[in-house]
């Protein structure tokens, strides 16, 4: 069969290629139909190539992901030097206008028998202080600039509601810090009004930043059949936040998505001090995989890894030690392949 989309992957660093490798086989092994255009991009490649460039990604890099229909980013580090490029995953958000970064949060049995979370955490990811617009005043004066647009938080606001509509959840949580930076969080939370208005079906309520860190603490339960939004630096703080609830961030997968393109992406950083162990999780890679294959036509796959993956995690044989195993990430992988495609002969 002829392939019928083309899929730009990024393998990263550390831990990426081993990971990433593990869930195209996955994914191969389900019968899925792609063409795979391995691309270059992050800090290892920066600095073979002498740590010249402007951008951890090449220009064919860039090229090549013109020309797919999505992007799979393995995890790459981004170095935290003033003058080093700015993050891949920033960068490709950004360039592709993926304003809408998607963290289901989901517990499973097994990991936390006492703690029943199922949520999705929305980030704007486009502009706020990720903007990169940082000014060195002097050498003892630096300022970052929040950058907030009418436009970029009615568009992601209006994605938010679209999942909401779609997966029927009725409440909306809005984090600000709307007593503090007024101008700022007061353009994102008149949006969110706007746009709620012509829903008026859903609940929407406003938290404080600083208070919406402790209740996830103490009762997280409470976000529940909701979908949570916030700005770009916040969201990216309570979504690891709440990723850790979960029992570990090896879990937790996401989607960057716009208009017309999505990249998709494990939650976990590149781990180079696991780099070559073949001990790391191979979970969030690969159900990050099988939300790709999804959004590109073909659901079954997506359904059958994921109802895999869940019964692996939940059975508790084959997972790594990060969730109370000792088994490698292939073994892991191997497990959850075994179980997807019985499920797809059914």
């Amino acid at each position: 069969m002829s392939n019928s989309y083309k899929i730009g992957v990024i393998k990263g660093d550390g831990i990426g290629p081993e990971v990433v490798d593990l869930m195209l086989n996955v994914l191969k092994e389900c019968n899925m139909q792609a063409e795979i255009i391995n691309c270059e991009a992050g800090s290892e490649q920066w600095e073979k190539n002498g740590s010249k460039d402007k951008s951890y990604i090449p220009d064919m890099t860039m090229e090549a992901l013109k020309e797919s229909d999505a992007c799979f980013k393995g995890p790459t580090t981004t170095i935290p030097k003033p003058n080093a490029p700015r993050s891949v995953a920033v960068t490709l958000r950004q360039k592709f206008e993926l304003y809408s970064n998607i963290r289901p949060i989901k517990t499973y049995e097994r990991l936390t028998p006492n703690r029943n979370l199922d949520f999705v955490c929305f980030r704007e990811a486009t502009e706020g202080l990720y903007s990169g617009i940082e000014v060195q005043v002097s050498d003892d004066v630096a300022i970052a600039i929040r950058q907030i647009t009418r436009n970029s938080c009615r568009r992601f606001i209006l994605s938010t509601l679209e999942w909401a509509k779609k997966y029927n959840l009725k409440k909306m949580v809005v984090i600000t810090k709307r007593n503090i930076l007024k101008k700022t969080d007061g353009i994102f939370w008149d949006e969110t009004q706007n746009c709620v208005k012509e829903h008026n079906d859903m609940n929407l309520e406003e938290i404080y930043i600083d208070n919406m860190a402790q209740q996830l603490v103490v009762n997280p339960e409470q976000f529940n059949n909701s979908v949570i939004l916030s700005t770009n630096l916040f969201m990216d703080i309570i979504s690891e936040l709440a990723s850790g609830i979960v029992g570990s961030i090896g879990l937790i997968y996401s989607a960057n998505m716009g208009d017309s393109y999505a990249m998709f992406e494990a939650a976990h950083g590149s781990a180079p001090s696991f780099k070559g162990q073949n001990k790391v999780n191979p979970t969030a890679t690969i159900l990050a995989g099988a939300w790709m294959v999804e959004y590109l036509g073909e659901p079954h796959i997506k359904d059958a890894i994921f109802s895999a993956t869940e019964l692996v995690i939940n059975e508790g044989k084959t997972i790594t030690f990060d969730i109370g195993g000792n088994s490698s990430t292939s073994q892991m992988a191997d497990a959850i392949t075994v179980l997807a495609k019985e499920k797809l002969r059914k």
